[in-house]
């Protein structure tokens, strides 16, 4: 691993955090009225449009900006990420202008690269951090977005008045400030991540958070490439790996596979509940204030608490973690189901999305740290690219499906769909598992075998 001094590194993780603070709160303040706008110019039909617009969005330029990171380092695909999200928040802004969906949708889905850039900026977070630190790292970055989160949609009534007064129609002001702030993540990481730093070349053993000897490669995996030099822009190796080559690299490898299941399928699970309580909350005559707090409260919950759980992660190792995790999911989905077969009010369906957004949040820190340390240096980056695509194609099929499921079942339905979704990654954390305990045994046979007279 390249050594990297701690001062340059802290500007780093600093120019990370801040770009992932105003990405988030670019994010949020164009989420918070783009179905109101999309509602304006194609009606309340197409008003769901916009959110699916924009998770496509991210979940196509995921791996395209991993290949740019790959090639070109972190710093380059980060701020062309935010570049094209910016160029996204101008095409909302034009389409507000001249009242045309198309390019609204257009606009949309271009603004969704910026959630891709927010959640690639995790990676680069661990991209040289020593391995009893990894998670801790990342779940810091993943932490300013709580703050972005919160503070986007408190901003857009201030941001449509000063839209007004620039002469916009309504609710193009909040992409004003979201343009306004995409152009400042970008310029922070321009200018403060000046030394993208190269992944150890050691992987982690699973479960631990310490280096451990790379385990053999399968047949069909690329090869570990050599270490980036200190100043250069590359954080992987120079042969080229595809997404597919990736993917089918982790299929090989227990514990790659595991993170990469786990983050597509808690991301599904999320947004599959998340997406449908405001609806049971409305069918049960909770008000929209009402709504506003639960839904609040779920998102504090995703990221509020994100440096405890990297915390957690380090110390007691990534898939022990992601277990725990997986746990927190169950136990929401189960509070979920109560809450609707008893006709419970608030209380129960709010504290379902609490659990719900630390579930989520604890899979998705252990098993990203997890990826980041079990993968060779030239598999890594475009691996975590595809993840991260899954994921967003996952929780748009989630959201896809959610409306029909409570339409036939109800939110309980929905709640034991999501439940079913958990399965894949249960089986796999039991391969884990069962692969631990049989390293151990093996190893607790030859000491024996050494101390044997």
């Amino acid at each position: 691993m390249v050594s990297v001094p701690s001062g340059e590194r802290s500007r780093g993780i600093g120019a990370l955090v801040t770009g992932n603070l105003l990405g988030g709160v670019a994010v949020a303040s164009g989420i918070a009225v783009g179905g109101l706008l999309l509602e304006r110019l194609g009606g309340t039909s197409v008003a769901g449009l916009g959110q699916a617009a924009s998770v496509l969005g991210a979940a196509v330029a995921a791996v395209p900006l991993a290949g740019v990171a790959a090639r070109r380092g972190r710093r380059r695909s980060l701020t062309l990420g935010y570049a094209i999200a910016v160029l996204g928040g101008a095409l909302i802004v034009t389409a507000a202008v001249v009242a045309q969906l198309a390019v609204l949708l257009a606009g949309l889905a271009l603004f969704g690269v910026g959630q891709a850039v927010n959640l690639q900026s995790r990676y680069a977070a661990a991209d040289g951090a020593a391995p009893g630190n990894r998670a801790r790292t990342m779940s810091i970055v993943i932490w300013a977005t709580t703050i972005g989160s919160v503070a986007g949609p408190n901003l857009s009534e201030v941001a449509d008045r000063f839209g007004r007064w620039l002469g916009l129609p309504g609710l193009a002001g909040p992409y004003v400030f979201s343009i306004v702030s995409f152009a400042l993540a970008g310029a922070v990481v321009t200018v403060f991540l000046r030394r993208p730093t190269a992944p150890s070349s050691t992987p982690s053993a699973p479960g631990s958070g310490q280096a451990a000897p790379a385990a053999p490669a399968a047949p069909s995996a690329p090869s570990s490439g050599p270490a980036a030099p200190a100043s250069g822009e590359a954080v992987t190796s120079a042969r080229a790996v595809g997404a597919v080559a990736a993917l089918r690299w982790a299929a090989a490898d227990l514990a790659a596979r595991f993170a990469v299941v786990l983050i597509a399928v808690a991301h599904a699970m999320m947004v599959m509940v998340m997406v449908m309580t405001p609806l049971h909350m409305q069918h049960h005559g909770m008000s929209l204030q009402l709504v506003g707090v639960v839904i609040s409260l779920h998102v504090l919950g995703m990221y509020a608490l994100s440096p405890v759980f990297g915390w957690l992660a380090d110390r007691i190792g990534a898939v022990r973690t992601a277990c725990g995790g997986m746990l927190l999911l169950v136990a929401a989905v189960t509070l979920g189901f109560v809450a609707a077969s008893a006709g419970e009010g608030s209380t129960l369906t709010a504290l379902a999305l609490i659990v719900l957004g630390l579930g989520w949040s604890v899979s998705l820190i252990s098993a990203s740290a997890l990826l980041a340390g079990t993968a060779a240096d030239d598999v890594r980056v475009p691996l975590q690219g595809a993840t991260d695509a899954g994921m967003n194609y996952a929780g748009a099929a989630a959201a896809a499906l959610a409306g029909p499921i409570l339409a036939a079942g109800g939110f309980q339905a929905v709640n034991v769909a999501a439940a079913a979704i958990l399965v894949p990654a249960v089986a796999a954390a039991i391969a884990v598992l069962r692969r631990g305990r049989a390293a151990t045994k093996e190893g607790d046979d030859e000491r024996r075998e050494r101390v044997r007279p």
